[in-house]
Formats: structure tokens, sequence, C-alpha cells
């Protein structure tokens, strides 16, 4: 994992696979795995009718149909995300902080002070 931030209904996240996961595109592997996770843990609670759609394919949706998955090839676009990321909770619409440091769930403190309060993160700046 190299950079994220969690909004109040949507996350963004450099990341790489380590390896392919069978037939699936990377992304999608995420989305299953997870939505499966979140049901397990939200299926003994109240927490999990809001998620219900009762499809004819699956009962619960957790994440966006369709959701963008940008290949990084360069430094520059993966700088650009990095600073999109980053700078996510200061956009108007959420106004969540002041500085993307400042923002708790986020990788912005690992990036600007080098606080690593995560431990799973890697610099991308080493890789490009």
């Amino acid at each position: 994992m190299f950079a994220f931030v969690v909004m109040p209904n949507h996350i963004h996240l450099i990341w790489r696979l380590k390896e392919l996961n069978g037939k699936e595109k990377p992304h999608t592997s995420f989305l299953k795995f997870t939505a499966h996770r979140f049901r397990r843990i939200l299926a003994d609670s109240e927490n999990l009718s809001p998620f219900y759609v009762g499809a004819a394919n699956k009962q619960y949706k957790f994440w966006q149909r369709d959701s963008l998955a940008v290949w990084i090839f360069s430094r520059k676009v993966a700088y650009q995300k990095l600073n999109y990321i980053h700078n996510n909770p200061l956009r108007e619409r959420w106004n969540l902080c002041r500085r993307p440091e400042d923002y708790f769930y986020s990788s912005a403190s690992y990036y600007e002070k080098e606080l690593d309060r995560f431990r799973f993160l890697k610099d991308i700046r080493a890789e490009y």
C-alpha cells in the first residue's frame, strides 16, 4: 500500500498487487474480498441492513458499481494521484481538515511528517 484516504462515503488507494489472483482484475478481487469481509463482520448487527439490496445476484451492496481503477504508469501520474488523494479531505464538499497531514484517516502524514502510524505503507517515491 502506497497511499490511502478513507472518506465518509468512499476511499482512495494507491496499491500494488504482489501477484495476480486468478482471472479477476486486481481491483475486482479487492472489492469482492472486502465485501465478503464487511458482510461477515456486520452479520450479527443492525449495521448490515442499510446495505441490503436483495438483487438476484447479491443480497448486499457495499461498493459503487464500476468503481474507477486507474493504472499508474509514470512518476507524473503517481504524484498527481498521490496529491489528489491527500487533498481530498480539504475539498469544499468535505472540509474535514485544514492541511492534508491533519486528516487522521490518510497517508498524508506519512509523506509530510514521516509519521508511520499505520505500519503498512511503502513510500511511492522510492518506486518512481
